[in-house]
């Protein structure tokens, strides 16, 4: 009776990933943006919105007013693309200030 011996082989380069091992840095994640947006309501006057726009975002005339009549006409806008915690200031001043001024005006954020 015959037994059949299998000889362990060597393995081959081929086997084997030989590349250089470079050190990988860790690439630093950007943090997540965060839109701004307006939302239209049937009470807040348009030129509050302006303003709120110039004075917290730092539009222009012009520009505040392009965004506004987003706001009045598609329901809401993006008003800026934040960090996360500049994003959050930027809602709850906004948010504090229409308070103030007793305009109902929604300020909020989302992930962009």
């Amino acid at each position: 009776m015959s037994h059949t011996h299998i000889a362990p082989t060597m393995a081959s380069d081929d086997d084997f990933d030989t590349g250089t091992l470079t050190k990988v840095k860790p690439k630093t994640a950007k943090p997540p943006l965060y839109k701004v947006l307006l939302l239209n309501d049937d009470y807040t006057p348009m030129e509050f919105v302006v303003h709120i726009l110039e004075r917290f975002f730092g539009l222009n005339a012009t520009a505040a007013e392009g965004i506004m009549l987003t706001v009045h006409t598609k329901g809401l806008a993006v008003v800026g693309v934040y960090a996360h915690e500049i994003a959050e200031t930027k809602v709850t001043q906004v948010m504090d200030y229409a308070q103030r001024n007793q305009h109902p005006l929604q300020c909020t954020m989302e992930k962009e």
